[in-house]
């Protein structure tokens, strides 16, 4: 769509942001290449992959000089406004509003995949929670309910281009399916306002400021990013601001801790590079279960 909306090919994107099993994004991706340690994914066309544009994330330097090195040549800047594939990883401040500014100023479209913050972080999203609207939201998982589904919505305008209407095909075998719009529906109602957000958020504060303090207490050094009802617990020393940073953290005691964690009955994502969700389902004595298995868990890795 930004493609068709402005005429140009290239995109940028972040260093560890995951976007989708499409060639144009497979590259520095975060989620699965990351755990497994690739680069880049195999099959991927030098042609295509020579469109994306790679930066880090929270870096709005970077993304000045690629805009300034490809003037004019930019369909769209492609972001997570909370990176959650590289682990949760919050936005600086400003940097969201400044991508918004260099959008405007270089004709470039902003596109917020919202995949994973979508009516997770706040009802209307990152977008609601930081002040800066996208000109393209990229929706899914929690719109389903759980079923598989995905949309992107812009402005009239924008989504004028979309066949029928225009010039831009778009269709799908699972396009509309009944099932997952029911579902869909369902879960937006029970996320209609006042909805759960404060208590989740509360919840989830509450557990990253006691995996903190727990840390500590076993001198063990962490550092856990907590945006809404996701968090990440990094086994690091200093600030975890992008891929690089992340990347740096000690994974082979993210490793040990979640071998002892899954010993006491606590599942948590498998990988370093996976955000921990919380939901309405975690009940307080869940929060407390988990705070104690992680403190016998953090007293091994430091025996």
């Amino acid at each position: 769509l930004a493609r068709a909306a402005t005429g140009r090919s290239r995109l940028i994107k972040c260093d560890g942001c995951y976007h989708g099993h499409l060639d144009a994004l497979l590259v520095r991706a975060g989620s699965g290449l990351a755990t497994q340690g690739l680069a880049d994914s195999a099959g991927v066309p030098a042609g295509v992959a020579e469109l994306t544009t790679v930066v880090p994330y929270n870096d709005l330097v970077a993304v000045e000089a690629a805009l300034k090195a490809h003037p004019g040549e930019y369909a769209a800047m492609l972001i997570e406004p909370v990176a959650a594939n590289m682990g949760v990883v919050p936005p600086a401040p400003g940097y969201l509003e400044g991508l918004a500014r260099l959008a405007r100023a270089s004709g470039t479209l902003l596109v917020f995949d919202e995949v994973i913050t979508g009516f997770r972080v706040a009802p209307g999203g990152a977008q609601e929670r930081y002040g800066v609207a996208a000109d393209i939201t990229i929706l899914g998982k929690i719109i389903g309910g759980g079923l598989p589904v995905g949309a992107y919505g812009a402005s009239r305008d924008l989504m004028g281009l979309v066949a029928p209407d225009g010039p831009m095909y778009q269709g799908g075998t699972l396009s509309g399916n009944p099932l997952a719009m029911t579902g869909g529906l369902a879960t937006l109602e029970v996320l209609a306002p006042p909805g759960p957000y404060a208590a989740l958020e509360s919840v989830a504060r509450g557990l990253a400021a006691g995996l903190r303090e727990d840390a500590a207490a076993a001198g063990i050094p962490v550092v856990v990013s907590q945006v809404g009802s996701l968090l990440t617990l990094f086994f690091a020393s200093g600030p975890i601001r992008n891929y690089a940073e992340a990347g740096a953290a000690d994974r082979g005691a993210f490793g040990r801790f979640h071998r002892a964690m899954l010993e006491r009955g606590v599942f948590l994502p498998p990988s370093q590079f996976e955000a921990w969700f919380l939901s309405t389902a975690h009940r307080p004595a869940d929060i407390e279960a988990t705070r104690a298995a992680a403190r016998e868990s953090f007293a091994l890795l430091s025996s």
